[in-house]
């Protein structure tokens, strides 16, 4: 059965959001319309960026334990105006190397099939320096000249000013301008505004 949210604050961006499906396996990846993925290293707060976004707790599990998302997960929003995908996290070092392969494979499978990605939100650490994890997903995107947004997750943790200094530390380690670094919390709700609009800008640079 499809979960259904409707949001109701007027400003927002995101008005519906349904949850799709999961799939685990390579045979099962979808297209659906204007796709935007989620990536990023376990525990990183993937499914809190998108219940953030979407101002719904429920609509993407999350858990305190790291690793939990082993399967694609596709959200519906606004009744298809676009989708969020949710990918597997990356890096996670308690399982084995044949799981991690798996996720991989999932990983580059839905990249490589994916016909209508048009912009991978890759989420980072804002408290800690890119790993060697997502420097790798950085010249993977480059190198199959996927588009991309670098989203500096769990800003609360540090004052507004730490914050900005870490934002153009994050830009200077993976080669990027600052603006192309976007600050966000899903526990102060810091940021939405900022993705919705490059969201917005998103979707008019690459319409369906």
């Amino acid at each position: 059965m499809v979960a259904k949210v409707t949001i109701f604050e007027k400003d927002d961006m995101i008005k519906n959001a349904e949850f799709i499906t999961s799939v685990g396996n390579i045979g099962q990846i979808r297209n659906y319309p204007a796709e935007i993925a989620v990536a990023g290293k376990s525990n990183v707060g993937k499914s809190s960026f998108i219940n953030f976004i979407c101002n719904n707790k429920n609509l993407a599990k999350t858990s305190k334990e790291p690793g939990r998302t082993r399967l694609i997960n596709y959200f519906n929003i606004n009744k298809g105006q676009f989708t969020l995908v949710d990918l597997p996290g990356y890096g996670f070092a308690k399982v084995s190397d044949a799981e991690k392969l798996k996720w991989a494979k999932l990983i580059e499978s839905y990249f490589a099939n994916a016909k209508n990605l048009k912009n991978v939100f890759l989420l980072i650490d804002i408290r800690h320096e890119p790993t060697e994890d997502d420097k790798q997903m950085i010249k993977y995107l480059y190198y199959y000249r996927l588009p991309f947004t670098v989203i500096a997750t769990k800003s609360d943790k540090l004052s507004r000013s730490a914050a900005l200094l870490r934002k153009k530390q994050i830009a200077d380690s993976l080669g990027l301008g600052v603006d192309n670094v976007y600050i966000s919390s899903s526990f102060d709700k810091t940021g939405r505004e900022e993705i919705f609009k490059r969201i917005e800008q998103v979707l008019q640079d690459f319409p369906q």
